[in-house]
C-alpha cells in the first residue's frame, strides 16, 4: 500500500514537470489573444476556484464513506446500489463527453504537423488504456488473492506446529497489518470468495482514483493557466460538479475496499487536494504558458485519451456490469429500475454540463 501512496504522489509529480516544461514552449502560430481577456478578473474565479473545489471533492468523496455511521448508506443498501448508478453514470459521461473529445481536439489541432497525427492516436491511446487498466485489474487481484491465502496456508501450518502459538499469531497479525480477513472475519466456507471479492474492490478503488487524478490534474492547470475570465468562470463551475459526483463513485468504491482508516484518509486527501494543486501550478506558470503549444497539446492530449480510456473502463466493466449483475439487483425489479433512473440522470447531468465545458 505504501509503494501504491508513493506512486501516486510521484505520478502527480511528473505531470505537474510535465506541464512546467509545456510552458516554456515557444507559441505556435495558432496563438491568438482573447479580445475579452481580462486577467485580474479571471484571477478572481481561480483564487475562488480552489477552496471550492476542494470543498467539493471532500463532500462528494466522503458521502459514501459516512455508512460507518449512518447504515443505510452501507454497501448492499437499496440507497447504495442507486447512489452508486448515478455516480457511475456520471464517470461513464466524464469519459465520453468530457475528456474523449478534448483528447481529439487536441491531437487533431492544426497547430500539430500532419505527421504522425494523421493517425487516430486519440481512439488508439485510450483503446490501450482500456486494456492496460483491465492487465492491472487481473494481474494486481491475482498477484494479492495469491500472497493472501500463502499467508493463510503458512499461518495454519504455523498454528499446527506451535499449537497456535507465537508463530501462528505473527503471521495472523501479518494478514490483518495488510488489511486482510481470516477466514472466520470472511465467512466461514464462503471465506476465499469473499476475499478474492474484497482485494478486487480494492484495486478497482485504486486504479478508478488514478484516472481521475490524471483527468484532475490536467483540468486543474487549464483552469489555473487560463486568462480569459469567461473561460474560469465555466470551468470553476464544473468543476465543482466534477469533483463531487467522481468523488461519490471513488467514495463508494473505497467503502467497498474495506481499508483501514489511514488508506482512506490518504486516499480521500489524494482525491480531493489534486484538483486545487493542479489550478495553483496553472496560475503560477500562466504567464508563460500556452495551451496551442504543440508539447502542450501532445502532452494534454495524451493524457486525456489515457484518462478517457481508464474511466470508460472503470465504469462500464467494474461499477455498473458488477453492480447490475449484483444478486440483489438481479433479484429485485424495482432496484432495477431505480438503478437505471439513477443511471440515466448521472449521464445525463454531466452531459449537460459538457455544454458549458
Amino acid at each position: 500500500m505504501r509503494k501504491t501512496k508513493l506512486l501516486f504522489l510521484f505520478f502527480f509529480l511528473s505531470l505537474s514537470l510535465l506541464f512546467v516544461a509545456a510552458a516554456g514552449e515557444n507559441r505556435c502560430e495558432c496563438s491568438h489573444e482573447h479580445d475579452g481577456e481580462n486577467k485580474s478578473s479571471a484571477q478572481k474565479y481561480k483564487i475562488a476556484a480552489i477552496p471550492s473545489v476542494l470543498v467539493a471533492g471532500i463532500i462528494g468523496v466522503l458521502f459514501p464513506l459516512l455508512g460507518n455511521v449512518f447504515p443505510s448508506l452501507r454497501p448492499e443498501t437499496t440507497f447504495f446500489f442507486v447512489t452508486r448508478a448515478f455516480a457511475a453514470g456520471v464517470i461513464l459521461s466524464t469519459g465520453f463527453l468530457h475528456v474523449l473529445p478534448e483528447a481529439f481536439k487536441m491531437l487533431t489541432s492544426p497547430c500539430l504537423s500532419e505527421h504522425p497525427w494523421e493517425f487516430p492516436f486519440t481512439g488508439f491511446i485510450a483503446m490501450m488504456a482500456a486494456i492496460l487498466t483491465l492487465s492491472v485489474d487481473a494481474f494486481a487481484t491475482s498477484y494479492f488473492q495469491k500472497s493472501h491465502f500463502k499467508n493463510q496456508r503458512i499461518g495454519s501450518e504455523g498454528e499446527g506446529k506451535e499449537g497456535g502459538g507465537e508463530l501462528g499469531l505473527h503471521v495472523h497479525a501479518h494478514a490483518h497489518s495488510h488489511g486482510g480477513l481470516t477466514a472466520a472475519e470472511s465467512g466461514g466456507g464462503s471465506a476465499g470468495e469473499s476475499m478474492t471479492q474484497l482485494l478486487r474492490n480494492r484495486v478497482i478503488a485504486q486504479v478508478l482514483e488514478l484516472g481521475i487524478i490524471v483527468h484532475s490534474v490536467v483540468i486543474g492547470i487549464s483552469l489555473g493557466a487560463s486568462q480569459d475570465p469567461d473561460t474560469a468562470k465555466t470551468l470553476f463551475a464544473a468543476l465543482m460538479f466534477h469533483q463531487c459526483f467522481e468523488g461519490l463513485g471513488l467514495g463508494g468504491c473505497i467503502t467497498q475496499g474495506k481499508f483501514k482508516w489511514m488508506t482512506i484518509t490518504i486516499m480521500a486527501m489524494f482525491f480531493s487536494v489534486t484538483t486545487p494543486i493542479g489550478i495553483a501550478v496553472g496560475m503560477g506558470i500562466s504567464s508563460s504558458y500556452d495551451e496551442s503549444s504543440p508539447t502542450a497539446l501532445i502532452v494534454q492530449g495524451v493524457l486525456n485519451a489515457a484518462s478517457s480510456g481508464i474511466l470508460i473502463y472503470m465504469s462500464l466493466v467494474d461499477l455498473l456490469a458488477a453492480d447490475f449483475m449484483h444478486p440483489k439487483m438481479q433479484s429485485n425489479s424495482g432496484l432495477q429500475i431505480m438503478a437505471h433512473i439513477s443511471l440515466l440522470l448521472g449521464a445525463g447531468v454531466m452531459s449537460l454540463l459538457a455544454k458549458w465545458a
